[in-house]
């Protein structure tokens, strides 16, 4: 009989106070995947704009794919991304959102108010504004430090003009109680403020939780793609102009052509084919094609590594309590304390979410986890001191712990989302880019 699974008790927010106080160095855990059509399927990871040429069984072979040798187990084996360390962090802040969104969390929420707009004006859709009108500091790419939130107004004054923007501009590592107070996911994922007032110079904070997924004992292959016209469109079937009217997107007669320098425009989509042919319209057929550059790879295996440094955490100060009060020495190590404990289960409740959310990477990278979620501590030498269970619903416990033990140390979060209005000029760029993507001449910035 093979060994049952061995079962391991649940991480506490006792056990994650103690490994911090402790100088424990890191949480850490290392995740088994294949592809959920089993060993040996192929799964595509994400492409890149360059091709890479890699030597693979002493044969040259050119591919779009992030690859290179790791040494594992005393040997170089080739590994290819398949999803990056910012992918899984946005991955992770969306875990977050939906459980903030369900009432399952409750941390510290800004967010871009765009819901007055959006009944207004059919333009500014939904799709693209949050799904529900706002936007978040979890969705938006540079969190607390993004060009939205700046661009926008806390009641009648700009974000960064207001207390808590000001608070924020001046905030930096040995000074983070304002983005602790405001936006606690940042400290956790990482976060410049570049382009705030103070430009390149302004405060960095460096991730202090990692993750990524590696496929490991990587194969090449091929995939094919061709298209048959139903309506029988030839490639040669006559040219395609660009119409003058933008509704009409196209035309074949040369007399409805937009026209530059006197002649007509043949259409085109950028990077799409040559331009006036049926196929930049999406007509005709596509002839039988073979990529090897970018046709899927099968492994050995994938594995997710995901370490939360708690050295990184210990770096951030909090000299200042969330309400702004100095705090005496005598309650300043404790506050802190409790604060990088909330901060360490708020990165482990996004580990734990995001696994609950699966591993649909992209289409045909779907991957299934091997076991259960399994965090070990590590002590300053290396040893591991515990491993734990954590399931989403621990997670949840072990974020209220931590954060109600922050509260009664004057490190407390506030449920209650400060909302910001798009500047006028903000929905006006917003509106003008809508426009132009309507006319079929949108570029992605």
């Amino acid at each position: 009989m093979s060994d049952p699974t061995p079962v391991y008790p649940p991480l506490t927010a006792a056990i994650l106070a103690n490994a911090i106080r402790g100088g424990a160095a890191a949480a850490r855990s290392r995740t088994m995947l294949q592809p959920a059509g089993g060993p040996g399927d192929k799964v595509f990871p994400p492409t890149f704009g360059d091709t890479v040429e890699v030597t693979v069984q002493g044969a040259r072979h050119r591919t779009k794919y992030a690859v290179e040798e790791r040494r594992l187990n005393g040997e170089n084996r080739l590994c290819v991304l398949l999803d990056s360390v910012a992918s899984q962090a946005n991955r992770m802040e969306e875990a977050l959102q939906r459980a903030w969104d369900e009432d399952r969390l409750s941390f510290p929420m800004v967010r871009v108010d765009f819901t007055e707009h959006v009944h207004d004006d059919p333009a500014l859709d939904l799709s693209t504004l949050g799904g529900d009108g706002y936007i978040t500091v979890l969705e938006a790419p540079h969190r607390l430090a993004d060009a939205l939130l700046r661009d926008s107004l806390l009641g009648d004054m700009r974000f960064r003009a207001s207390g808590p923007g000001r608070a924020f501009t001046a905030a930096g590592p040995h000074n983070a109680t304002a983005v602790y107070a405001l936006c606690p996911t940042a400290l956790v994922f990482g976060m410049w403020d570049s382009t705030g007032p103070r430009g390149g110079q302004g405060a960095k904070f460096q991730r202090a939780l990692v993750s990524e997924i590696v496929g490991v004992g990587v194969a090449f292959g091929r995939k094919t793609k061709s298209r048959i016209d139903p309506a029988g469109i030839e490639l040669n079937a006559g040219l395609v102009y660009k119409a003058k009217d933008a509704e009409e997107e196209w035309t074949l007669d040369e007399a409805h052509a937009a026209r530059e320098g006197g002649k007509p425009v043949l259409f085109s989509r950028k990077g799409k084919d040559k331009p006036g042919r049926p196929s930049t319209i999406n007509h005709s057929n596509v002839k039988p094609e073979v990529d090897s550059e970018a046709g899927g790879v099968t492994m050995d295996f994938a594995e997710q590594i995901t370490v939360l440094s708690f050295p990184a955490l210990r770096r951030l100060r909090f000299p200042r309590d969330v309400g702004g009060t100095p705090l005496p020495r005598e309650r300043r190590a404790t506050a802190e304390h409790d604060a990088r404990t909330a901060l360490a289960a708020l990165g482990l409740a996004a580990v734990a979410l995001q696994r609950d959310e699966g591993y649909d990477l992209r289409s045909r990278s779907a991957l299934i986890p091997q076991g259960p979620l399994r965090v070990e501590i590590l002590d300053r030498d290396g040893a591991i001191s515990g491993t734990y269970s954590l399931s989403s619903d621990d997670a949840v416990k072990l974020v209220a712990q931590a954060s109600e033990a922050a509260a009664q140390s004057g490190m407390g979060w506030s449920s209650d989302p400060i909302d910001l209005k798009p500047a006028e000029k903000l929905v006006q760029l917003i509106r003008g880019s809508r426009e132009v993507s309507a006319a079929g001449d949108a570029e992605e910035s």
